[in-house]
């Protein structure tokens, strides 16, 4: 049964069922290692710093149940605060053509959010898309379906696709798990440049603790937008200079912006109830939307990345942090997730022809994709970056309370 209730009405953990111990091959360093999966969500040791209590628990969980959800408020708390949140982007917003931007892929979250924040909160908000090269024709639809359906306007920034293409064959080269931080780190760049230079002073984004609480570990998933790293890999495997390339950094975007240039940045779902399967059902009645097979199938080379590339060279499979994210918000049973997770998460019938898109795309051979599948395996750690800052960023923002959580 799926709770659909108040989140925070969870009060104790699910801890009844025994979890299983084998012994499994560590991936990146070959070492053996003890395997042992959560007793309350099916997140597990292949994310190495992971931690269990007596009861076979994991840190993830303990995170959301102790620091997340007590401070997570959907009900008429959060509604009043997301009010009053909107009342001060309407009086910004006075006289001008929009009154907030609004990054739109194409997925559930960002759709669900532009049609609430225009339907029911009565913003009107420029609707932000980046094509980085790799949208599926599903969540081109779906952006228009959405924003025609709603009568609003769309701005489209288009990547220069041979730095594109560059920078993405640097990261394989790389050799590290975090591949598609290319299209992410756009994506950041693109939207905080445009609000610097025409003075926009909001920006909302689809980030949520509703199908997002539980974080990809650092070693999946290293932080997109730092800056440091994605030059050093570029510098060390890229052929092209990046003239046109957006980048940005964290000082910039979560300093300079907020605090200089009064720029912020909100995440309007974490004040009102979020069930992604609810959401899914009104898009598609409303709006003729599709659905993506998983969470950010929007983007052709994000399908590619998270469904193979990541769970058969590196053993991460996103869908465990996923479906764990929905179980401890009672959207889904962790008995459902372990069964889900029987399957692989890609199409054995059409990988061969997704292996053949992006090595088109990318204008390589499928043998030279296949070469760097087979390659050693780096981590962020190889190359330069801003951990310390991003680091010792997070522990000021726990601090103050402008971040709820633990680091990942």
């Amino acid at each position: 049964m799926i709770i659909r209730g108040k989140f925070a009405q969870k009060k104790h953990l699910i801890t009844c069922q025994k979890y299983t111990i084998t012994f499994i091959k560590n991936m990146m360093n070959n070492k053996t290692i003890k395997y042992q999966v959560c007793t309350n969500c099916v997140m597990d040791t292949s994310d190495s710093k992971i931690t269990f209590d007596n009861k076979g628990v994991c840190d993830h969980c303990i995170t959301f149940y102790n620091d997340i959800e007590p401070k997570w408020d959907t009900g008429d708390k959060g509604h009043k605060e997301l009010e009053k949140i909107v009342e001060k982007i309407k009086n910004q917003g006075k006289n001008k053509d929009f009154d907030c931007i609004m990054g739109m892929s194409g997925g559930v979250d960002s759709s669900y959010l532009l049609y609430m924040m225009k339907e029911k909160y009565d913003l009107r908000p420029l609707v932000f898309h980046v094509d980085a090269g790799w949208n599926s024709q599903i969540a081109v639809n779906n952006i228009e379906r959405l924003v025609d359906g709603l009568g609003l306007d769309l701005f489209t920034e288009v990547i220069d696709w041979e730095e594109m293409k560059d920078l993405q064959l640097a990261y394989f080269k790389s050799g590290v798990p975090h591949i598609d931080s290319p299209q992410d780190h756009a994506f950041f760049a693109t939207m905080y440049k445009f609000a610097s230079k025409h003075k926009i002073k909001t920006i909302l984004t689809g980030g949520n603790y509703s199908t997002e609480c539980i974080r990809n570990p650092i070693e999946w998933m290293y932080y997109q937008s730092d800056s440091t790293q994605l030059l050093d890999i570029h510098k060390k495997f890229g052929s092209i200079p990046l003239n046109d390339f957006p980048v940005t950094n964290i000082l910039w975007h979560k300093i300079y912006l907020p605090y200089i240039k009064k720029i912020k940045t909100y995440r309007p779902l974490d004040y009102i109830p979020y069930i992604k399967e609810d959401a899914m059902n009104l898009l598609v009645q409303k709006f003729g939307y599709q659905e993506y097979p998983q969470k950010h199938f929007e983007s052709r080379f994000t399908k590619f990345y998270e469904s193979y590339w990541l769970p058969e060279r590196f053993g991460y499979d996103t869908r465990k942090v996923q479906y764990s994210s929905l179980i401890v918000t009672n959207q889904m049973t962790r008995k459902d997730a372990l069964l889900k997770l029987q399957n692989k998460p890609y199409d054995t019938e059409t990988i061969k022809n997704d292996f053949e898109y992006i090595s088109n795309k990318l204008s390589i051979d499928v043998s030279e994709l296949k070469k760097y599948f087979q390659m050693p395996k780096k981590t962020y750690k190889d190359y330069k970056s801003q951990e310390l800052i991003y680091n010792l960023g997070a522990i000021g923002m726990r601090m103050l309370g402008l971040e709820k959580g633990g680091k990942r």
